[in-house]
């Protein structure tokens, strides 16, 4: 009895060809690496730039925390602001005004000149503040009962004097012969008064007791 055996081979699987890709289709296959690998690039750009934004800002509210506060030390250590001066400001009772002519007439159109004088006259030894400027200290032309001319007429500034026992102040001022009016106008725009007497006298704006004496003038 023979036995027989019976072999069995297996036939290799048949394996798809590759397909080659055309020029077209690789050009397509690179640009996808190519945008893909971009997209990456920038998602990791913006993700560096929003950890170094948040890094800075946190940087910034830190720097403003720490400004205000030395501001607010600075604020403590700032010593509190002197006290103003105590020097009383000049009255009746400590001041003088004296006013003089250089001449007793003047020609109509002409000009007529002034020495106008302030005196400290202390009770003791103490001090005093005064305005000296043309705009407090008035020159002030009258006729009868009209106001002709006023000095402050026209703003200007202060000057500011301390006044200590012997200190005289002395300025000259000069009327024109003209009629000053309600608002401040060129001198050389303003009317002339006409041929008269007329009354000169200083006082103190903001210190209606403080008057010098009156000095009579004539227009011809």
């Amino acid at each position: 009895m023979s036995s027989s055996s019976q072999r069995t081979s297996s036939k290799p699987r048949n394996r798809r060809p590759r397909r080659k890709l055309s020029k077209r289709q690789r050009r397509v296959y690179r640009r996808r690496r190519i945008v893909a690998l971009i997209v990456v690039l920038v998602t990791l750009a913006l993700a560096v730039f929003c950890v170094y934004s948040l890094g800075r800002g946190m940087a910034a509210i830190d720097a403003t925390i720490r400004h205000d506060d030395l501001m607010a030390l600075s604020r403590k250590a700032v010593p509190a602001p002197k006290q103003k001066s105590k020097v009383k400001d000049c009255t009746a009772s400590n001041v003088k005004l004296s006013l003089q002519s250089d001449s007793q007439s003047v020609p109509v159109g002409g000009a007529m000149k002034f020495t106008a004088t302030i005196t400290f006259v202390p009770k003791d030894s103490s001090s005093c503040l005064i305005d000296a400027s043309d705009h407090s200290r008035v020159l002030t032309i009258t006729s009868g009962g009209d106001t002709v001319w006023r000095s402050d007429a026209c703003d200007v500034d202060s000057r500011k004097l301390l006044l200590a026992a012997g200190d005289t102040d002395t300025q000259t001022m000069t009327w024109n012969t003209n009629r000053s009016g309600q608002t401040c106008t060129e001198d050389s725009k303003l009317p002339k008064v006409d041929a008269g007497t007329y009354t000169a006298q200083l006082s103190m704006r903001d210190h209606p007791k403080i008057v010098s004496n009156k000095v009579t003038i004539t227009v011809q």
